[in-house]
């Protein structure tokens, strides 16, 4: 998995992961334990063919790098930097040998999106439960980059292939939801006129496309009502940091448009929003507005309140209420 050159000099310099140190020793590893650094300024003249992994060690490698995805033992932040890093110089050997056809090649982008996709879900909520004011952290954007960069590649193998996975087509759509932020440097009309027409017919796309327009148009209650019903794993971890802020529109809308004398219940509330009920009352305090309890001991919300906000950061992470996604956070 590792050049042994580059190893030797990486104990020689106690430049090894935890991940990497044989019994702990910070200046010895293995073949078995060290992986490949990825290196940015590396010269294509200066390599040798022991420098370069074929197409079956970088699978193998990838697949042992995902078991220690799945481990417990240490933090999520230092197994993503790990894995982060290790992913990268993978592609950039698949890159080198112009590794552009076969199966094998798709199979291993594709893992590598998943990764990256399950990391931004993971990261942002590590990064909610911190004491940072923004719910974006370096490693976040830093993931997000090399996730737009994979897809970039994943997309060209299908072309030169002539193959397709709709879902992992309909990730792209899912990153414009927030256009202003997430730019990915092409427009969606262009892009769509150079895929093939059965993916943009696909049902995975179709639900991306529904989505994007509820979003821009503010249709809070389809947004959330196609989620719970259609979205897939993975498309749920791209679209969850809009949940909250969606969630947050439709309660202002409910608040300015509302009866001043027919306050909502909070049950009524979370059925509205697909929010756990007992989340909503820390829900509404987050965006400034106050409940009660009425004389018959029913929680409720008055509506026209004038202190309501859109929370600059959301103080805490509040699943969708939905018990096929569910599964999905315990798989997480």
């Amino acid at each position: 998995m590792c050049p042994v050159d580059e190893r030797v000099q990486r104990e020689r310099l106690r430049d090894l992961s935890v991940f990497e140190r044989l019994n702990g020793n910070p200046n010895k590893s293995s073949s078995t334990l060290a992986v490949k650094k990825f290196c940015r300024t590396i010269s294509t003249n200066e390599l040798r063919d022991a420098d370069i992994r074929p197409l079956s060690v970088l699978q193998d490698t990838l697949d042992y790098l995902l078991t220690i995805f799945e481990s417990k033992q240490h933090s999520f932040e230092a197994i993503h930097d790990f894995i982060f890093d290790r992913t990268r110089s993978i592609r950039q050997d698949l890159s080198m040998q112009n590794i552009i056809t076969g199966n094998q090649a798709v199979t291993i982008y594709e893992k590598i999106v998943k990764f990256h996709i399950v990391s931004h879900y993971k990261l942002r909520r590590s990064n909610l439960n911190s004491s940072s004011d923004s719910d974006i952290s370096p490693m976040h954007y830093l993931n997000m980059e090399q996730l737009k960069k994979t897809l970039a590649s994943l997309y060209h193998l299908y072309a030169q292939n002539q193959k397709s996975n709709s879902e992992f087509y309909s990730f792209y759509v899912l990153l414009h939801l927030d256009s202003e932020h997430q730019s990915t440097g092409e427009s969606l009309s262009l892009w769509f006129r150079s895929i093939p027409y059965g993916v943009v017919k696909s049902k995975e796309m179709m639900f991306a496309r529904k989505l994007l327009r509820y979003f821009r148009f503010g249709n809070y209650k389809r947004f959330l009502e196609t989620i719970e019903a259609e979205a897939s794993c993975l498309q749920y971890y791209v679209i969850e940091p809009y949940v909250s802020e969606v969630r947050a529109l439709g309660l202002s809308c409910m608040n300015g448009g509302g009866y001043k004398l027919n306050p909502y219940t909070l049950s009524d509330l979370s059925k509205r929003l697909l929010l756990e009920e007992s989340d909503v009352e820390s829900f509404c305090k987050n965006c400034g507005l106050d409940t009660s309890i009425t004389d018959t001991g029913t929680k409720v919300m008055a509506t026209k309140q004038t202190s309501f906000c859109f929370p600059k950061r959301y103080q805490k992470y509040y699943p969708l209420a939905s018990k096929r996604l569910q599964k999905c956070y315990e798989e997480v």
